[in-house]
């Protein structure tokens, strides 16, 4: 690099970093997908919670992300589209959510450890935010809709001519495995589901049998469905059975708060349905005994919120050693901010609580993911630092299970960027007793705590492409807007009600 363009770059990372988080009220979004910045910063949900407020510090760094993305990609010569698809265009927002957040907490707890010449050096770039890990996601989704339907999500401004393929098995695979360094993949089933659903089973299998013949080697694991509080109880009991017999299930996914009637795992609120012991015997009969449980994200469920409450898993984990209980979002609401563990404290606190009263411990029968979570807490990297250290210590690192949420988000990759990048401070570490996130542990929580709980074998290639031809063939492709999630309160609403997860 010129001496004159290595002053430049002082003066942009100079202006990244600014000296103050200015409040500039809302600003302009960028609608046009070919603008877009490659990791989400907006108000967007995942459809189970209202979107929260964009913040001011977000919205700086927001600002201060694009006049640095314009600024690297006229150094380096490239059209600012051509630019945004780069990992630089990654380093360059993660760079200043980092410099942000240092203003504004002191960096004190956790950080994005991206180097400057990141944001206009490709090789920096992939040195700081690339990997060969195996990337295990156990938290993904897809809709498939009759042609021409538009539900009125961002995700229909994919490109598609049709708009229904914006949410189809095609798209799901693209923006995985295509558009993402992720090896293996869950695909988990929603309240919607149900044999005629947008996510069916025969719909998950097809998922499944696509990437069989597209990747080989077993690509996606498919869950099955189970809602034993709807109708007489033995009819949906064995609804699980025979689905097991029809469907390769890997493991069961459950929702104790949607569709209503809503109900617990432990049974402890007579007045709920009494079914959650009589599910965890028939899960185990199965012999498929890995429990995947929506705990968190309750704010868009009206009265049935509280049965989003992970205050069942202690009990119900203790009660029934031999079943493992995948805590999905780990109780996380996006409406808390997390801190430093608090026993009467909402949010992940709760999951905590529950564990600790039940004398569950690191190293047992519970596991925490982290789709939608790890997505909104990556935005305040201290808030992240909690968020992370709380569950590390609760569960153990061998008990942490990396999920995305996607492809309500679009592709999982900027979570991926983010999440190599990050680090618990020394500060944190020794404060609050939160482990390090040493490259071992970001291995076993990418991928191979979940293989070992899926009992797979970590792949570590990537179809037919290297992650160069990958990272080539995501610039080369039509663009995507970095978010599919509804972005208002109105269009959660609209999604519910559309699907009938909660009666509004």
């Amino acid at each position: 690099m010129a001496s004159g363009d290595a002053g430049q770059l002082d003066r942009h990372v100079h202006a990244a970093r600014g000296t103050t988080t200015r409040e500039h009220g809302t600003v302009a979004r960028h609608k046009d997908p070919d603008d877009q910045l490659p990791i989400e910063l907006g108000p967007v949900s995942n459809g189970e919670t209202y979107p929260v407020p964009q913040s001011p510090m977000l919205r700086e760094v927001e600002r201060r992300a694009h006049d640095l993305i314009d600024a690297q990609a006229r150094r380096r010569g490239m059209p600012r589209r051509d630019f945004l698809r780069t990992a630089m265009a990654s380093a360059a927002v993660l760079f200043v959510l980092d410099a942000c957040s240092s203003e504004e907490n002191g960096g004190r707890g956790g950080g994005m450890r991206v180097p400057e010449d990141a944001t206009v050096d490709p090789d920096a770039a992939r040195e700081a935010l690339g990997g060969e890990e195996f990337i295990f996601d156990v938290q993904t989704h897809f809709l498939e809709l009759p042609p021409g339907v538009d539900p009125g999500f961002p995700q229909s401004s994919c490109g598609a001519a049709d708009v229904s393929l914006c949410y189809s098995v095609d798209r799901y695979l693209e923006e995985l495995f295509l558009r993402s360094d992720t090896n293996l993949a869950v695909v988990s089933a929603i309240p919607a589901g149900g044999d005629d659903g947008p996510l069916s089973p025969a719909r998950m299998d097809e998922a499944r049998r696509t990437a069989d013949a597209l990747c080989g080697d077993g690509r996606i694991i498919m869950h099955g469905q189970a809602m034993p509080a709807i109708g007489e109880l033995g009819a949906r009991l064995d609804a699980m059975s025979a689905l097991a017999d029809e469907y390769p299930i890997g493991a069961w996914k459950v929702y104790t708060h949607a569709p209503r009637p809503s109900w617990y795992l432990d049974d402890h609120d007579p007045n709920a349905p009494q079914v959650g012991q009589a599910f965890l015997d028939r899960v185990r009969e199965s012999g498929i005994t890995t429990v995947c449980v929506h705990k968190g994200f309750g704010g868009a469920g009206g009265g049935a919120a509280e049965f989003s409450s992970p205050v069942d898993i202690g009990p119900a984990a203790a009660a029934n050693p031999d079943i493992a209980f995948v805590v999905y979002h780990s109780g996380y609401e996006a409406s808390v901010t997390e801190g430093p563990y608090d026993p009467a404290g909402r949010g992940v606190d709760r999951l905590v609580t529950s564990l600790r009263d039940s004398g569950i411990g690191p190293g047992k029968n519970v596991y925490c993911e982290l789709g939608s979570t790890w997505f909104s807490a990556m935005r305040d990297p201290d808030e992240a630092a909690h968020v992370l250290g709380k569950v590390l210590t609760a569960v153990g690192p061998e008990r942490v299970a990396w999920g995305t949420d996607s492809i309500w988000y679009g592709t999982p990759q900027g979570q991926i960027q983010a999440f190599r990048a990050f680090e618990i401070t020394p500060e944190y570490q020794e404060r609050f007793g939160y482990p390090a996130l040493t490259p071992d542990v970001k291995q076993r929580i990418l991928g191979l705590n979940s293989a070992d709980l899926y009992d797979v074998d970590p792949i570590t290639t990537r179809c037919e492409f290297t992650p160069e031809e990958l990272e080539a063939a995501r610039q080369a492709l039509p663009a995507r807007p970095s978010s599919y999630g509804p972005r208002t309160a109105e269009a959660v609403r609209e999604h519910i009600r559309d699907h009938g997860w909660i009666g509004f």
